[in-house]
């Protein structure tokens, strides 16, 4: 396993507005996942060999000393850059050691993956929940295996996925999923959403946490709309049409998308707006109710 060279673990990034988390921590570099929409391809994030897997040198000795010296607890975040249960994780297991090593300095986390081998750790994050927040958000897009392998090719099928939701829910780990990005004209339909909702809910997920478009920059632009070329052709046509260089590109169903996704998680008693979500998960631990109104 290569290694990069890092002189931190934790940063301090405080964020109501994204699961209310305190600290960051990737305790890997890169992502082999593939999939054609992600964000961590663009320039600003300098990456080089996207697709090669680094793990951080002495991450794990770098991180007890950070864990161990920071007077304030909290919960960190994992996940926003590499997906911390990639395949080296299997071997390694930097990931378990990390929620080892929280376990012991009392600290909550907040999971993002797209890999089912999160569930592995259900153990280490029933005994955290004990003394600390967690949540555990998996990233679904796609009802469909065959859709999900196209855009994300070297990711573990929806199906597994879910499996992974019911593992982690039947053992009382607060567990739901990040319905994002949702494409435009690929994956942008009403049946493909309430199909994620009604299997969300078969499946014990408590909460599902939307975006309905896709951020397109640079590099990764690039990249996206040579996808779309090879699996979806006349596909990128509509992208420049409708979104031209724009940044954040909605999908024009949007709004019919948010009514329906928030009838059918009512009706499934799924949380689904950002303060209730926190409040949940950190109801059990005396953390502050959030509300994001003025």
């Amino acid at each position: 396993m290569e290694t990069i060279p890092t002189k931190n673990m934790l940063i301090r990034t405080k964020n109501d507005f994204w699961f209310s988390t305190d600290y960051t921590m990737n305790i890997y570099r890169g992502c082999s996942h593939g999939c054609i929409y992600c964000d961590s391809r663009s320039e600003c994030y300098g990456i080089a060999d996207f697709n090669q897997v680094r793990a951080k040198e002495n991450a794990l000795l770098i991180l007890s000393d950070n864990l161990r010296h920071k007077k304030i607890k909290g919960v960190i975040g994992t996940g926003a850059m590499s997906d911390p249960y990639n395949p080296l994780e299997q071997k390694h297991q930097l990931t378990r050691q990390a929620l080892e090593l929280f376990k012991t300095h009392g600290f909550g986390v907040a999971i993002a993956t797209k890999s089912p081998l999160v569930a592995r750790d259900k153990d280490l994050l029933k005994t955290i929940q004990k003394h600390s927040p967690v949540i555990v958000k998996l990233t679904i897009t796609c009802a469909q295996d065959s859709l999900a392998k196209i855009i994300e090719p070297r990711v573990a099928p929806t199906s597994e996925r879910f499996t992974a939701i019911k593992e982690l829910s039947e053992n009382a780990v607060f567990t739901g999923i990040l319905l994002m990005p949702i494409l435009p004209f690929i994956n942008d339909t009403v049946d493909n959403i309430k199909k994620i909702i009604e299997l969300a809910a078969q499946h014990g997920a408590q909460f599902i946490y939307p975006a309905f478009g896709v951020t397109l920059r640079d590099q990764q632009r690039l990249f996206f709309y040579d996808q779309l070329d090879r699996h979806f052709p006349g596909i990128k046509k509509e992208y420049l049409k409708y979104f031209g260089n724009q940044y954040s590109c909605s999908s024009p169903n949007a709004k019919l998308l948010w009514t329906t996704f928030t009838r059918e998680c009512q009706r499934h008693q799924l949380l689904y707006q950002m303060p209730d979500i926190v409040n949940q998960y950190k109801i059990k631990h005396g953390g502050q109710q959030l509300s994001f109104l003025p």
